[in-house]
């Protein structure tokens, strides 16, 4: 119903009650007043003086800035409150405090552009709402909270932008048990004109995710690895400077990470830790010196070197990597040098041995464990030709295939999304790259400009598919996976802090917090937290 409409059933109304004679000072300057209603106009503040049994009231083309909290208090019974062609722009928190028995509130064709998201509370025997034709781009949320009774609601005539902002309203649309009358937007562009009942609540994308900084971790660091000890995530950092694999715990007195443990590791390019019930294994691929194996037997004793790992084999290793094979255990590590080969090592016994050499003499730089049409597979990258991907079959590796297209790449990472598996190819020269697997082979999808780029690591973080490309020159660079389109879309660039030279990311999650490690070869790992941020709030 119009205010013109709604205005006339009121003084129809007031005709038939015939006139009331207020007791003095009962009905205010500007006001006509019957005996159970009042209309007001041209007021430039709001009347005081009503009767406090009034049932209806009509304010139109008042000079009020705003409707305060409180502003009805004096007359709790009424039943009816219009207003109309007013001037007003802002309603108040708890405007219409005290009108429990209000049931019909009409706020046409004025000039408000905000409302609280308070406004209405305590409006609990309202049935018809209009908001019609004010200036409103977008209502708050939780608006109509509360107001179990309506039956009619008038949204029509509002300039709504259709953003975020109305994903609240599309949602709520369908749960009422209400008659309501949208409107149409007004914006953006795309959506101008359309009705808003006509929207797809599952077509907006209104949760954005950040990462901030949230602590330093200082010297430099190649590689970090996290893992679950004893029921607690820990993180463990490959430190070449300082000559060790550094374990990370969370302190839950201070809120920070700090550091539980070390093991002497001088050239570390590699710190891989394995759990096996109350075991803790750590492989430590070094340049010089030779790969070593650490053991801690029991929680309750501190790491002691226990193996050196295939001395005539690993000369110069470059990457290490953790697999399951035939239900056991082995590591994978990724020789670069002329003389050495990467080496599958296999637990046996006590410790680790070699299985199988892979790949001689051709420096690998990079090994990734994938598992494809149900059989587990490795990817090596090397600087000497296009990775190669092995099979495992009859208790080794085979070659299957090479990455077509794909010279110069550096390291391998790969992803699994909506069925599909991905590779992300990291070229230090050139662009990096994201390929699919269609069956029998990678295919190219997407390449991204990354100059001086050593690591492209994909992440799934809190329902997100991310990928971080670190990069040398540049500011390390997070794109997000848009499952419409199948590609990364740039989210945000890492920073500040910068990022010095970025080797490797990692993901750690306790006590409902999701915590982004950053080892940089020439500065400190960085620590981030990941935040949600819900853009229709």
């Amino acid at each position: 119903m119009g205010g013109a409409a709604l205005l006339l059933l009121l003084l129809a109304g007031a005709g038939a009650g015939g006139p009331w004679r207020a007791p003095k000072g009962k009905c205010p300057p500007s006001c006509s007043c019957s005996k159970d209603s009042a209309l007001c106009e041209g007021s430039p503040e709001l009347p005081r003086t009503f009767s406090p049994t009034l049932l209806s009231l009509s304010l139109v083309r008042t000079r009020l800035p705003q409707l305060k909290a409180g502003s009805f208090l004096k007359v709790p019974s009424l039943h009816l409150l219009l207003f109309t062609s007013n001037s007003f722009s802002v309603i108040e928190d708890d405007a219409f405090a005290g009108l429990s028995h209000l049931q019909y509130l009409f706020i046409e064709d004025n000039e408000i552009g905000s409302i609280s998201k308070n406004a209405l509370r305590g409006l609990r025997s309202l049935t018809h709402l209009s908001l019609a034709n004010n200036h409103l781009a977008a209502l708050p949320r939780f608006l109509f909270r509360g107001l179990e009774t309506l039956t009619h609601v008038d949204l029509r005539g509002n300039p709504f932008q259709c953003d975020c902002r109305i994903l609240w309203l599309l949602q709520w649309l369908p749960t009422v048990n209400a008659s309501v009358g949208t409107g149409a937007c007004a914006g953006p562009t795309a959506l101008a004109h359309m009705q808003l009942r006509h929207l797809d609540p599952k077509t907006f994308k209104c949760r954005a995710i950040e990462l901030s900084w949230f602590q330093t971790v200082r010297e430099s660091a190649l590689g970090v690895e996290p893992f679950s000890y004893q029921g607690e995530p820990r993180i463990i950092l490959a430190q070449p400077f300082a000559g060790r694999c550094l374990i990370l715990a969370w302190d839950y007195s201070l809120q920070r990470f700090r550091a539980e443990e070390e093991l002497a590791a001088p050239s570390v390019v590699s710190c891989k830790p394995l759990v096996l019930g109350a075991r803790l294994f750590v492989l430590a691929a070094r340049l010089w010196g030779g790969s070593q194996l650490w053991e801690r037997p029991s929680p309750d004793l501190r790491l002691a070197l226990t193996q050196a790992l295939a001395p005539r084999r690993l000369l110069r290793p470059n990457d290490a990597e953790l697999l399951w094979l035939d239900g056991q255990p082995c590591f994978v590590v990724a020789d670069a040098s002329k003389a050495g080969s990467t080496t599958l090592l296999c637990r046996d016994g006590p410790g680790f041995y070699p299985r199988q050499s892979l790949h001689a003499w051709h420096r690998d730089t990079d090994a990734e464990a994938l598992e494809l049409d149900g059989r587990p597979h490795l990817l090596l990258a090397s600087a000497s030709q296009r990775p190669v991907l092995f099979q495992w079959s009859g208790g080794r590796f085979e070659r299957r295939t090479d990455i077509p297209e794909a010279e110069d790449v550096y390291a391998t990472r790969h992803f699994q999304a909506g069925g599909d598996v991905f590779l992300c190819l990291t070229r230090y020269i050139g662009d990096s790259m994201v390929m699919r697997w269609d069956g029998s082979m990678f295919r190219l999808l997407q390449q991204l400009p990354s100059r001086g780029a050593h690591v492209f690591q994909p992440l799934f973080i809190a329902g997100d598919q991310l990928a971080i490309l670190g990069s040398d020159f540049a500011f390390s660079q997070v794109f997000r996976l848009e499952p419409d389109k199948g590609l990364l879309e740039p989210l945000q660039e890492l920073g500040p802090p910068a990022l010095v030279a970025p080797r490797a990311f990692a993901q750690v999650i306790l006590s409902g917090r999701r915590f982004l490690f950053a080892a940089c070869f020439k500065g400190p790992t960085q620590i981030y937290q990941h935040h949600e941020i819900d853009l229709s709030a």
